[in-house]
């Protein structure tokens, strides 16, 4: 029988080799934005990436691009209040989104990175896909509900990608991936597959590539 939201397989030689190439060259920082009219040109095709804070994106979009400081993670978590856009080739955005479930930020700060990321998510009509970042070690939390939610309201389609699957053994993984499923089923926004990942081992990473360079 089928599991609902299976691991997504590893592509073809082909579709990784597209992957590979895509990232193979020089991935730039384009700009941090605050508000809607700081986004760059809606002139390519765009993806983002959205997890809590702590969960590993910075880590993860360093891995994808095959560098160690393109994303720059905080030692305070959810001090970036910024959406930050990449290169990668010439044909995609990588945009990072500020990490959410911090504790520290002020009310006022929360509120409007929420109105921007609303603001966001229903009007950039580049946007193929979001990857929301779940942590392999603790599921998908009740701030995660806020922002999967949120996508489906937007009606922008989201991929789970686990994080830190090396720090798991599997059967905690495999417990982990059950309550992923069970919570993405409630989702209509929700991509049919999850991608396992672990910046540190390297795991899902090419398959993640591929997954980015053939969306349409």
């Amino acid at each position: 029988m089928q599991l609902p939201f299976p691991i997504a397989a590893e592509p073809e030689p082909q579709t990784l080799e597209t992957g590979r190439l895509l990232f193979a060259g020089e991935t730039l920082f384009v700009k941090g934005v605050v508000a809607m009219d700081g986004l760059p040109p809606a002139d390519r095709m765009e993806v983002c990436f959205a997890g809590r804070s702590n969960v590993g994106k910075s880590t993860l979009i360093n891995a994808l691009t095959g560098t160690k400081a393109l994303a720059r993670a905080s030692n305070t978590p959810g001090r970036t209040q910024e959406i930050n856009y990449f290169t990668a080739g010439d044909s995609h955005y990588l945009v990072d989104l500020p990490g959410y479930g911090y504790a520290n930020a002020p009310l006022p700060v929360v509120e409007k990175w929420q109105r921007l990321l609303k603001q966001y998510l229903s009007g950039r009509q580049t946007l193929r896909r979001a990857f929301v970042l779940i942590d392999a070690r603790h599921g998908v939390k009740k701030v995660d509900e806020e922002i999967l939610s949120l996508l489906d309201s937007a009606a922008v389609t989201f991929q789970a990608v686990l994080t830190k699957a090396d720090k798991v053994k599997e059967k905690e993984r495999e417990k982990v991936l059950d309550q992923v499923r069970g919570a993405l089923a409630k989702h209509p926004a929700a991509y049919p597959e999850i991608i396992v990942t672990s910046s540190e081992k390297g795991w899902g990473i090419p398959t993640l590539r591929a997954i980015i360079a053939t969306l349409e």
